[in-house]
């Protein structure tokens, strides 16, 4: 009945647009039934998926595959298999919310009723818990509406589980004329890439990654049987994959727990002996070429579709035709080196702080700038730089494209005052200070410095020109310095 709802639902015009995307392993499909009532009447989950309480999400989620797919509808025939699939689906969608979860183990079934102490959410749309909207359902309190269009679940999601996904590939491009199929895609595997700054800027071909995936089992071929074996009809069910109870004078069927509903069991002996019947091998040795592009910075992910893991799943011989297995994604996660000489700014600026001395800032002067490919460039430093300071050497910066365009090189002066270390060094910062008529500088006794200034600027007045470079005040400059440089070295006369 759901699944004719369903397709009504995806007839509207309104979806006519939406392209189908294949179902990934991250959302299973939902079943979507109205009533809050059903929520009252909610399994133990744990009894559902034949897990303990203290499983892991790992576990959890490989129970749930492995059930999902005996309990199909559109495989399993049986009458209860609906109902069944229904209760797999409602119980993982409560294992799998860590938050639902805990308030299952609190609460118990309470926590979903409407009005329970979990399910406070909109009394809109389906209502409650259970019913697509509040704190845990399935989206906001729009009903149909909200995030996902479809009761907060991806609509494209839906889709592509509804009809086997493929998104234009495999079985036609038309959703009707697509033959009914399952699809799952293996977890994703990441990996951590360092590189150096150089690297980082310019790109690196021909990388070699080296990883651990599964891969499918090459004894098995996914079967998770040994060669040569098959399945047996279930002793218990005897091959009707349910099995019929009478309580209270009502007949009930449920599925069969000793062979999940498939209507046949693999041995213990028959187990597969290289992945202990899981379908798929961890390989350690995964190797792959890749090409890193250029500009990347620490932190950046890359992903590579279809190098990931496959699918961790047994998959019956018989059901081959029915379902589609494929690679998650490998995701690249890049780490760059530090280079303490630069840094990135504005994308693709890379910006160099260089110190020049104080004279080099006053007077001017030529440096030498590396750059990042080794390149030594010379560049002027003008007369009267000041701290922080800031030229560009254009197309030194990180490339934009595949047309030679580069960012820009930031050069940042940072003009360093070094303490003097040499009573010959002090003479001359304060004759720099007596020319330029720094009043507030610090004066040496040793230097006579006040004598030299006094007498200076008397000069001066007297001349009517206050012009340091006049031949009477350099002459003045001029026995002031060597006065002072005879003192210096001690010289009595």
């Amino acid at each position: 009945m759901y699944r004719n709802t369903l397709f009504k639902e995806l007839r509207k015009p309104r979806f006519a647009a939406v392209k189908p995307r294949s179902l990934r392993f991250s959302r299973p499909l939902r079943c979507f039934h109205a009533s809050t009532a059903l929520w009252n009447e909610l399994k133990d989950p744990y009894s559902t998926l034949g897990v303990g309480k203290t499983a892991s999400s790992s576990d959890i989620k490989k129970a749930y595959y492995k059930l999902a797919k005996k309990y199909h509808p559109d495989i399993n025939k049986a009458n209860d298999a609906q109902q069944k699939f229904h209760d797999l689906q409602n119980a993982y969608e409560i294992l799998s919310d860590d938050s639902k979860r805990q308030q299952w183990d609190q609460y118990g079934p309470a926590a979903f009723s409407q009005g329970g102490a979990g399910g406070a959410g909109g009394a809109e749309g389906f209502g409650g818990f259970g019913g697509f909207g509040g704190a845990g359902g399935f989206g906001g309190a729009q009903g149909f509406g909200g995030s996902g269009g479809f009761g907060g679940i991806n609509f494209e999601d839906l889709f592509g589980a509804a009809f086997g996904g493929g998104g234009g590939g495999g079985a036609g491009g038309s959703a009707r004329g697509r033959s009914m199929y399952r699809e799952y895609q293996g977890s994703p595997v990441e990996v951590v890439h360092r590189m150096n700054f150089k690297d980082s800027v310019f790109g690196v071909k021909n990388v070699n990654l080296k990883y651990s995936a599964y891969d499918p089992c090459k004894t098995c071929d996914g079967s998770g049987m040994k060669p040569g074996a098959s399945r047996t009809t279930c002793p218990v069910c005897s091959g009707t994959g349910t099995r019929v109870h009478v309580r209270a004078g009502f007949q009930m069927a449920s599925t069969c727990d000793n062979c999940g509903g498939e209507g046949s069991v693999i041995k213990n002996s028959d187990t597969c002996s290289s992945c202990h019947g899981e379908g798929a091998t961890m390989n350690k040795n995964h190797e792959l070429k890749v090409d890193f592009p250029h500009g990347l910075q620490d932190g950046d992910v890359i992903r590579i579709s279809g190098q990931g893991s496959y699918p961790n799943m047994q998959v019956d011989p018989a059901m081959k035709d029915t379902i589609r297995l494929s690679r998650g994604d490998l995701l690249v996660r890049i780490r760059v080196d530090k280079d303490s000489r630069y840094q990135i700014k504005n994308k693709y600026d890379i910006w160099f702080t260089l110190d020049i001395p104080i004279t080099t800032a006053a007077l001017g002067g030529v440096v030498t700038i590396p750059t990042v490919e080794g390149e030594q460039i010379r560049l002027k430093v003008a007369a009267g730089t000041q701290h922080n300071d800031v030229v560009s050497i254009p197309q030194k910066g990180v490339p934009r494209g595949a047309f030679g365009s580069r960012g820009d090189m930031k050069i940042q002066y940072r003009v360093v005052i070094k303490k003097p270390q040499s009573q010959a060094e002090k003479c001359l910062w304060e004759a720099l200070a007596d020319v330029t008529g720094d009043t507030k500088a610090k004066r040496s006794v040793l230097n006579s410095s006040e004598t030299f200034k006094v007498k200076e600027q008397s000069d001066s007045h007297s001349a009517g020109n206050s012009n340091p470079d006049t031949p009477t005040a350099l002459g003045k400059l001029e026995d002031f310095i060597s006065n002072t440089f005879k003192k210096i070295k001690g010289d009595k006369k």
